[in-house]
């Protein structure tokens, strides 16, 4: 199995969400949209509940959610922006909201989460379909990072956001490739 790479191509990203919005598949759309914008593992979104993202007092989405990580055992607060969060409203309008059940509920089982291998085939055929290599669910949090490191956030702070040990597993973790290299050197022109 080769490993996933971030999506790079803005354009990409635009047409993986919309694939699955032409298809009517917003659980599909809304498990895109937030993999991108918070920089989670993809066992930690599809174990979300509503009550871990909306507040059901107020009745409205929270403005961060406090995560235990399954990998790591540490606990990570992200702040929801709101592209996740128009996503996530568009699958309670379409699923409802409701509190104690997975954000990301499985179709077969609908008390029970998407599983990881589901997840991954979702986002494969997609992938596949839209003719992008090495992309998969793991692409998702990579896409959140890379994106976030060619806007000119210091990989310092990407490194605490992922919760990595070293700015060197962040670095691969980036896959910054040689055309990301000279495109720095060929902008710097001094």
């Amino acid at each position: 199995m080769s490993t996933m790479q971030p999506i790079r191509n803005k354009k990409d990203i635009e047409r993986l969400k919309k694939y699955f919005l032409r298809r009517g598949e917003i659980r599909n759309y809304a498990l895109v949209v937030m993999g991108i914008n918070v920089p989670l593992r993809i066992s930690d979104i599809l174990g979300l509940r509503w009550e871990n993202v909306y507040n059901f007092t107020v009745r409205d989405f929270k403005e961060h959610i406090t995560v235990g990580e399954m990998k790591t055992g540490k606990v990570n607060k992200i702040i929801l922006n709101e592209s996740t969060k128009r996503a996530l409203q568009s699958l309670g309008e379409e699923e409802g909201i409701v509190k104690g059940q997975y954000i990301y509920k499985a179709y077969t089982h609908s008390t029970e989460p998407l599983n990881r291998v589901s997840a991954y085939m979702i986002i494969r055929k997609a992938a596949e379909e839209l003719g992008l290599e090495e992309v998969g669910c793991h692409s998702l949090r990579k896409t959140f990072g890379y994106h976030a490191w060619k806007s000119g956030v210091h990989l310092g702070l990407i490194m605490t956001i992922y919760n990595h040990s070293s700015m060197e597993v962040t670095k691969r973790y980036l896959g910054i490739e040689q055309d990301d290299k000279d495109e720095v050197i060929r902008q710097l022109c001094l």
